[in-house]
């Protein structure tokens, strides 16, 4: 069992703080959500652990299994067990899903080891099959031409092929119709164990439908301002996030412009690209 441990986090861009002070515990067999309104630094969190060019920790630890994760390279950061699905998944010309995926799984083996060939094809074609997704999906370039939709079936696939120690989910259903949502959100959910820790990116209730939480947060302004179960959830589902704000005193709950998430957002490329798998 895994454990990611994040303490007193601040992180900036450009000079502009975004995290302001997060503190999280995530343990292989958990499942954490994270919630909150537009440009509160969710996203933000999510690119820091991966170790994002683009931020810059100025406060705070981020370790795994007693390793200290700001040292490592992106690249080493996933090795390590870290994995993210992104918001919004690069597409990568002339590099097929299975070639992109056998070598990420190669990476992560001891030097001159690879993966056997033909249990990886039948492992491949299962998790195909699993997420309903097209046959020749493995013989595609890597999110090439694809919508969003399958976009965020792939990120799950990659997930359900790498089995990671602690998987980020940035908005994962984003983008999908419910049958899509129902077919990842089942995945998902088969994939808990206690060698999986899961921490969910979200804003709305629909995912938490498919994927039950065993914590949720609230995060405003950078930091989590509130902790709790699924009531918590319940309660943004019927009156919004206007309570939360009244109960800990904040009344405009962003820490980045709109126009500066999107930028971030088509930065989480580089992280991808970064990743050398």
């Amino acid at each position: 069992m895994s454990t990611l441990i994040i303490k007193n986090l601040y992180a900036e861009v450009d000079g502009k703080e975004i995290l302001k002070g997060v503190d999280l515990e995530i343990s292989g067999g958990q499942t954490h959500a994270i919630m909150g309104p537009n440009g509160t630094g969710k996203s933000t969190l999510a690119s820091v652990i991966m170790g994002h060019p683009r931020y810059t920790v100025t406060k705070g630890t981020i370790t795994l299994d007693g390793e200290d994760v700001l040292e490592m390279e992106v690249d080493e950061r996933a090795r390590a067990g870290l994995f993210l699905g992104m918001q919004h998944p690069a597409e990568v010309p002339g590099v097929t899903n299975s070639d992109f995926i056998k070598t990420a799984m190669n990476s992560r083996l001891e030097e001159g080891k690879s993966v056997n060939l033909f249990k990886f094809i039948r492992q491949l074609d299962k998790a195909v099959e699993d997420l309903r997704m097209n046959d020749d999906l493995p013989h595609r370039y890597l999110n090439e031409g694809f919508s969003g939709g399958e976009k965020k079936r792939n990120e799950v696939l990659q997930m359900k092929m790498l089995s990671p120690k602690i998987a980020i989910l940035d908005e994962i259903d984003s983008g999908l119709d419910i049958d899509a949502l129902k077919v990842v959100g089942e995945n998902v959910t088969n994939m808990k164990s206690e060698d999986l820790g899961l921490l969910l990116i979200t804003h709305y209730q629909r995912l938490l439908d498919y994927i039950s939480a065993d914590k949720v947060h609230v995060m405003m302004k950078g930091r989590i301002v509130k902790s709790g179960g699924m009531e918590i959830i319940k309660r943004i589902d019927s009156e919004g996030y206007d309570w939360i704000k009244q109960e800990v005193g904040i009344d405009d709950v962003r820490v980045i412009e709109e126009e500066e998430e999107a930028r971030v957002m088509l930065g989480q490329c580089a992280t991808r690209e970064a990743l050398d798998l």
